[in-house]
């Protein structure tokens, strides 16, 4: 059923925005409609959770962006899940909320991956190097990462399909056959070290088999030079720093997703990337020590609740801000809310972001999600029952009233 409260409100500032005048002089007075103010607050939304849940509307969900989208009032969608292109994810939600939505408007969480295609420099620059894709669902990632401009990827079941024996228990084998492609440079059995040279592992989504996928970085990250079949010897040398693991030229290790669960169709969440992180870090533990032995395993993790994806959010809000509003848009945006179900990746991320462009985030937790009560781990700017009353809750905050 839709929000009676919420389209009233629409109704509300609809009509009030043709009784709306702003003096321009003296006996005069012109129209001011709500669409052509700028307003110094935007959203962010989570989806899973706040919007959908296991693909299904949540009640209110399509009403509170219809509501932004009529008053101009920017938003995004950020979320932390992938394993799509931004194009494909946005004209799905469009079709599930029945609310047009641009590609602008949403961030994933692999979406900052796009700017290391060319890197702050040519060294740096991966457009050409040969990158591993690991998680999502059949062969989507692969093209996710070509459609942002990485031309050499490969994936753990190119790999294992060159080379069976790579992982001995053949449960997948039918679903990589249909999947693989031929590596680039395949694996010469009798030299190793001319094998196949990875240059960065990207984890773009919740990996589906945990097993070969930790078994093929986990080989990568012990190569040398992350080339498949070889091993380092500079591993375990007491004389290097991290004991001489990942100091041989292997390739870094990013993550794109810490959350430990999420919200799908089952009635407890479930547990998500931030899983098989931690159940790597507890394979490479055991290989090489661990902390126990003055060992980390070295990688870089982004999504929500880390600075970095929330830099690139607000970077992307003020360009759609730009766009539709030019250079009135110079006018500073103030105040940021995020919308989420998620205490650990939504609030964390909103109560501990600090902008370069000095707007303040602050963070409603909804009860639709992974949030189901009790003392949340960070506390919220404040809770509301689901995304209708936290959206009602911050435009009274920011007093959007005609």
């Amino acid at each position: 059923m839709r929000s009676q409260s919420l389209w009233r409100s629409l109704a509300l500032l609809q009509s009030a925005s043709t009784r709306s005048f702003v003096n321009t002089g003296p006996g005069r007075r012109a129209l001011q409609t709500a669409s052509s103010r700028v307003p110094d607050f935007a959203f962010a939304f989570d989806i899973d959770g706040v919007l959908l849940r296991s693909s299904k509307p949540i009640p209110g969900a399509a009403e509170s962006l219809a509501l932004l989208k009529e008053q101009n009032i920017p938003f995004l969608l950020l979320t932390n899940g992938g394993g799509k292109h931004e194009t494909e994810r946005v004209a799905e939600i469009s079709e599930k909320l029945q609310v047009p939505l641009e590609p602008e408007v949403i961030v994933q969480s692999h979406s900052p991956f796009a700017e290391l295609v060319r890197g702050p420099d040519e060294q740096s620059a991966l457009e050409n190097k040969c990158v591993l894709v690991v998680g999502g669902e059949g062969d989507r990632c692969r093209q996710v990462a070509q459609m942002y401009g990485f031309k050499n990827v490969v994936t753990p079941g190119d790999i294992y399909m060159a080379n069976p024996s790579i992982w001995p228990f053949r449960s997948f084998q039918s679903y990589y056959e249909k999947i693989s492609r031929p590596l680039p440079n395949p694996k010469d059995p009798n030299d190793p070290s001319r094998g196949l040279k990875i240059d960065a592992i990207f984890v773009f989504n919740d990996p589906r088999d945990w097993a070969l996928d930790a078994q093929i970085i986990t080989d990568i990250l012990l190569s040398s030079e992350g080339v498949i079949g070889t091993i380092s010897e500079k591993n375990g040398r007491t004389d290097l720093p991290n004991r001489g693991f990942q100091q041989d030229g292997q390739p870094h290790l990013y993550f794109s997703n810490p959350d430990l669960w999420w919200a799908a169709a089952y009635h407890l969440p479930r547990l998500g990337q931030g899983g098989f992180r931690e159940a790597l870090e507890g394979i490479w533990a055991a290989v090489t020590g661990g902390p126990s032995k003055g060992v980390e395993l070295k990688k870089t993790i982004i999504g929500k609740p880390y600075q970095g994806t929330y830099e690139f959010a607000e970077n992307q809000l003020l360009r759609n801000r730009a766009r539709v509003f030019g250079s009135d848009a110079q006018q500073p945006l103030r105040n940021v809310y995020m919308i989420g179900d998620n205490p650990e990746s939504d609030i964390r991320g909103a109560n501990s972001y600090r902008s370069e462009h000095g707007s303040k985030w602050h963070s409603i937790l909804v009860r639709t999600g992974v949030y189901n009560g009790g003392e949340p781990a960070w506390t919220p700017t404040t809770i509301a029952d689901n995304v209708h009353k936290a959206v009602e809750w911050a435009l009274k905050n920011s007093q959007w009233r005609p």
